[in-house]
């Protein structure tokens, strides 16, 4: 692996920044993507069906703590790009070790309260009946796991920070293949049934964490704590916490959304519309991982330049990473418009599914090769610290116009107006950011200001 130190980020051609941050981003989240749906597949026809309710059960849980630690790495990553932009090593350090702090301290909590309380959360997350005991033995192990996952989340974020995303990228895919090879063992090969699965996915937690461990302890990291900087600071306690906010807001947004979803397309048309729009949600994960990938390349990019003050270069990368997620958003576009029938083929043969899953799809992909704007926007007011129109922005497509147009349309279009909100919701999202973002750039980042203090 070349030797790439943070201070590049300032001064490479932005263009290749954004490759090199971008591709290792994109293969990671298709990695792990692709490793749920594999495990999925894996639980069910070696456990049954059962398995994969509890895994279900359980995964709310996961989700929230892989999100708690995804928001404390992102917060805190911010304030280490900025740091590291304006040459504030201390900064930078000290952000990193209440990372630490904070992390652990929160998951090791939720741990505890976790397993008094156990046979209370379970069937509060749908694990009743036959589902109960698998679960609670899933969930029991999984749990053991949680402040690693979350330690993982985190110093991933804090990697890209660094400007490293090959071995953020090597972070991701290790826990996606372990999960699947020791699912193959202590499953399939040693009959562990659900226990086997819960410490499959708890120890490819470990191997993760052991990378991470490594990085930061290797030559590859900047960042060398010691004991006083695990000391909790106020001042970026708050400033993490309101960037990391906007990560949790989103999380509960999706959250919200599913649940929504799944209500009101069961009451519209039964179970084959609940798979109708399950099929478009993996889709929705699947073909998004370039797009998603830039995102999160562009953010130790504006992040860092913000930070040395060079505006013109934060610009650039404004536009290159809009440009490359729109070329990238309209590849997807053109692969959904021509193969819908070919895709939902391979998730089911229901004849209903079938005809109902493409024209849907169709509907929901329509504003993909604009929905760049809208993700980078927000993406670029949390790069550099500014937390409330990052948390609005980000907010903005699910929570301010998705969710009021699924519970609106449907009673006058019925499951089409489901179908639609998607887009409609995509376009009026990027005409806010947009205005946002545009007027950032008029007023915070032209080139004459590059020379002043930053708000």
């Amino acid at each position: 692996m070349a030797k790439f130190s943070s201070e590049d980020l300032g001064t490479k051609s932005i263009s290749k920044l954004l490759i090199r941050q971008s591709l290792p981003a994109s293969i990671g989240i298709l990695v792990m993507s692709l490793n749920i749906l594999v495990d999925t597949i894996f639980v069910g026809n070696w456990i049954g069906s059962i398995a994969i309710a509890a895994i279900n059960v359980v995964l709310p849980v996961s989700f929230f703590i892989a999100a708690l630690g995804m928001a404390i790495g992102i917060g805190g990553s911010s304030i280490i790009s900025r740091a590291l932009g304006a040459n504030n090593k201390k900064r930078a350090l000290k952000t990193f070790g209440n990372q630490i702090t904070v992390t652990l301290l929160l998951t090791v909590s939720m741990v505890i309260l976790g397993l008094v309380f156990i046979n209370d959360l379970i069937p509060a997350f749908g694990g009743k009946g036959d589902i109960f005991e698998p679960a609670k033995i899933y969930y029991k192990i999984v749990l053991y796991g949680v402040p690693i996952l979350a330690l993982s989340m985190m110093g991933n974020n804090v990697i890209r920070a660094e400007g490293k995303p090959k071995f953020a990228m090597i972070a991701m895919i290790i826990p996606s293949v372990g999960n699947l090879v020791l699912d193959y063992v202590f499953i399939n090969l040693l009959d562990m049934g659900m226990y086997g699965a819960g410490l499959a996915t708890t120890v490819s937690y470990v191997l993760c964490f052991a990378y991470i461990l490594y990085f930061f302890l290797s030559k590859h990291s900047e960042l060398r704590i010691s004991l006083s900087d695990f000391g909790l600071n106020m001042p970026i306690l708050k400033e993490m916490s309101a960037l990391g906010f906007v990560t949790l807001a989103r999380q509960a947004v999706v959250s919200i959304t599913y649940l929504l979803m799944n209500n009101i397309l069961f009451d519209l048309g039964g179970e084959s519309s609940v798979a109708v729009y399950a099929i478009i949600g993996r889709m929705l994960m699947f073909a998004l991982f370039p797009v998603l990938g830039v995102t999160q390349g562009f953010l130790p990019i504006a992040g860092y330049n913000y930070g040395a003050y060079k505006f013109p270069r934060v610009r650039e990368s404004i536009n290159k990473a809009i440009l490359y997620a729109g070329v990238l958003g309209l590849f997807v576009f053109a692969f959904i418009m021509i193969f819908p029938t070919e895709i939902v083929s391979v998730f089911t043969d229901d004849e209903r599914v079938l005809t109902d899953t493409p024209t849907a799809m169709r509907i929901v992909f329509m504003a993909v090769p604009i929905i760049g704007v809208q993700l980078i926007g927000s993406a670029y007011f949390q790069a550099i610290g500014k937390a409330i129109p990052a948390l609005l922005l980000t907010l903005t497509r699910q929570g301010f116009f998705f969710i009021p147009l699924v519970l609106i349309l449907p009673n006058y279009f019925g499951e089409i107006g489901v179908w639609i909100s998607f887009p409609i919701a995509d376009v009026l999202s990027t005409i806010v950011t947009g205005i946002f973002l545009n007027r950032e750039i008029r007023t915070k980042l032209i080139p004459k200001s590059s020379n002043l203090k930053i708000d």
